[in-house]
């Protein structure tokens, strides 16, 4: 039998590898996670809308020497990735709970130096444009924490949201930007890393295709 949220809830609050409004640690870490949380000076990698962090416990399983950080408000999903953290003793992997519009207040200008987005809502409703993760006013949000060459990488497997983003991006004369319709049909797959979130793992059984784009902000 599965755990009740209000249980996971109580778990979390008591979790290292957890930082959620209440926690001491909450309101301090802009500009200090590097040196006060994971206490070294490794490159800061940041998954915005992680959900149950897929991708954040995957690139900490490859890359031991960087850090990195599941974002998402939903506090039962990141009981997921740090219950999978802790399994693995993954201590360069933690998870923020907060509000993707509220980072700028969680990091310093420039402190991260790589970001994701994975698998957002779409958002498919009409005048819903202004919530989804890759509409304007987010992805200044994450250019104004991520290094100027830091890259800012995108999946998902709705064209509609894929194409949305696209154009904004082209419009808005984003640099250094690849991009792909076909992910697992293109040059490009290598960037990805191999790691397959649960909905990636869904989408691909029921025959759509991922798309993926990159871009920095020089």
């Amino acid at each position: 039998m599965g755990r009740s949220k209000l249980e996971k809830f109580k778990i979390i609050a008591e979790r290292d590898n957890i930082i959620e409004p209440g926690k001491e640690l909450f309101e301090k870490l802009g500009g200090k996670w590097k040196s006060e949380f994971f206490k070294n000076d490794h490159e800061l990698v940041l998954e915005v809308g992680c959900g149950k962090g897929d991708y954040t416990i995957g690139m900490a399983n490859l890359f031991p020497k960087k850090n990195f950080i599941g974002v998402d408000i939903k506090g039962s999903r990141l009981w997921k990735g740090s219950t999978l953290a802790e399994e693995g003793g993954l201590h360069n992997a933690a998870f923020l709970r907060n509000f993707i519009e509220n980072l700028g207040a969680s990091f310093a200008p420039q402190e991260v130096d790589e970001l994701w987005i994975t698998f957002p809502d779409p958002r498919p409703k009409k005048g819903d444009e202004k919530r989804r993760l890759t509409s304007e006013r987010f992805l200044k949000i994450y250019e104004a924490l991520v290094k100027p060459e830091g890259i800012i990488h995108f999946k998902t497997d709705n064209q509609e949201l894929f194409e949305f983003t696209l154009e904004l991006l082209q419009k808005r004369k984003a640099k250094n930007l690849l991009f792909t319709f076909d992910l697992y049909n293109s040059d490009l797959q290598h960037h990805t890393l191999s790691i397959q979130t649960t909905y990636e793992k869904k989408f691909l059984a029921e025959g759509l295709t991922i798309k993926y784009l990159q871009y920095t902000n020089i």
